[in-house]
């Protein structure tokens, strides 16, 4: 018998930083000891419509089939009643409670984004926390305390390794998620310097989401899974579980893994100072952030008087990432219409808006949507921003009508006022759990700051006892 063939050599040259700040044992301290309500009013109130904003998302979703499928799953493993299932009656485990309200608050890509990384950094973060706030009776204070250092830890490693890391095909959400859930959870427990050090490093470990999923139930898994991750991370942590104190930065560490580009400066520049939730903004439409200007472009055709019927043909130039996420022409369900600039413009001039009864299957499969879709024509324009785009709609008349937009609503130059924003909440939550518990919610997070427990909110996002 001849003997086996020798293996390769192999190329072990490292082409990574080794001397990278310690910006993992930085970020705990900043987690572990910044004082409480540590920032200006606006980031306070920016914190409170983060809040309200992802608690609408997630009860709105309470009953699509992915959250009903994921809470389905949990139960088999017969979790012990610890936390609520937001939007509805039951009760699980507080990780799997963390998992499914992280599912379903990012089913309908209606959620909050920070634009510079398109991270949605309440899905994973959030649902952590609620999920332990409740089970530990923390009060209110805590839990935006937690929600801002949090939110602060994953949008800042997304700056260090955005743009390439979401290149390379990482939904950025989940990946850098876990580490704020793990950073937040930290914080609401009290935990110190050094183990919250170790819960950082643990959820290192586990980055989440591929952007393969997009337009599939996985893509909402990964906030959902993000978020166990990062509550987990915390609680072993606390425990005595311990992981690299190098975890983000090491030459084989998560940020020199999943990306080339490490802009070690950006995870401490300004560091208690300038706080990336402030830069959170908020979608007027359901679906991927980059058609917004699209959708809003056609419905301004229609409130011109522009009928589908009058149609031709539509015609845009738009930044390239509207094709590279949201190209599909002819999407089959609502999930795979959330990626489609063509669907979105369908909806813009049939109904004017694009709110997740807009995005129903029954609305995607309709004849009239999917003539219109092959009527629009999508190109990258040059010098076109990610919230802008150039629309021509030729008519069957032979006119041209132009409508340009330069930052689309929802942007951080249009951002979403209170009062929109109110709107979008009670929108998703009535059909829920009716108009008199929205209005009940939507107040008690209002003065969520000065709540010493929690629960009373969580209650109320449940349905009421028969």
């Amino acid at each position: 018998m001849a003997a086996p063939a020798t293996p390769a050599a192999r190329n072990t040259t490292v082409a990574a930083d080794p001397h990278a700040p310690p910006i993992t044992r930085s970020l705990a301290r900043f987690v572990a000891t910044h004082p409480s309500r540590g920032w200006s009013d606006a980031v306070e109130h920016e914190a409170r419509r983060t809040l309200l904003n992802w608690l609408g998302c997630a009860i709105g979703a309470a009953r699509h089939e992915s959250t009903s499928a994921a809470l389905a799953a949990v139960q088999m493993l017969q979790p012990a009643p610890q936390a609520a299932v937001l939007g509805r009656s039951e009760r699980v485990d507080m990780a799997s409670a963390a998992f499914v309200n992280g599912i379903s608050s990012h089913t309908f890509d209606f959620d909050d984004t920070h634009l510079r990384t398109i991270i949605h950094p309440a899905g994973p973060v959030a649902p952590a926390l609620l999920a332990l706030a409740e089970h530990t009776g923390a009060s209110g204070r805590a839990l935006i305390d937690a929600l801002v250092l949090g939110v602060d830890v994953s949008c800042r490693m997304g700056n260090v390794v955005y743009p390439d890391h979401y290149d390379r095909g990482w939904h950025i959400t989940g990946s850098t998620g876990g580490l704020g859930a793990a950073a937040g959870c930290a914080r609401l427990l009290g935990l110190s310097e050094q183990q919250t050090l170790m819960a950082i490093g643990i959820a290192a470990s586990q980055p989440v989401g591929l952007r393969e999923q997009f337009g599939t139930m996985s893509k909402p898994l990964h906030p959902g899974a993000a978020a166990r991750v990062g509550l987990m991370a915390a609680l072993m942590a606390r425990h005595g579980f311990t992981a690299s104190p190098r975890a983000l930065e090491a030459p084989r560490g998560w940020a020199q893994v999943v990306s080339t580009k490490c802009d070690w400066a950006e995870a401490t520049d300004q560091l208690g100072e300038r706080f990336e939730i402030a830069f959170n903004t908020y979608k007027p439409f359901a679906c991927g952030i980059v058609i917004h200007p699209a959708i809003e472009a056609c419905a301004q055709m229609r409130e011109q008087g522009i009928a589908a019927a009058q149609v031709e043909r539509i015609e845009l130039e738009v930044h390239p990432l509207v094709l590279e996420l949201c190209g599909r022409k002819e999407p089959a369900d609502g999930l795979q219409a959330k990626f489609s600039v063509y669907h979105g413009c369908a909806a813009g001039l049939i109904f004017g808006c694009a709110g997740e009864a807009e995005f129903a299957d029954a609305v995607v499969t309709r004849e009239d949507m999917a003539a219109l879709r092959r009527k629009v024509a999508a190109r990258v324009g040059q010098g076109i921003a990610e919230d802008a785009v150039h629309a021509v709609a030729t008519l069957t008349d032979g006119r041209r009508v132009v409508v340009d937009i330069e930052h689309a609503v929802g942007s951080a130059q249009r951002p979403i006022s209170d009062a929109a924003l109110a709107a979008k909440f009670h929108a998703l939550v009535t059909p829920v759990l009716g108009a008199a518990r929205s209005a009940q919610i939507a107040a008690a997070c209002a003065e969520v700051a000065s709540a010493p427990d929690v629960r009373h909110l969580v209650a109320l996002a449940q349905p009421a006892a028969a």
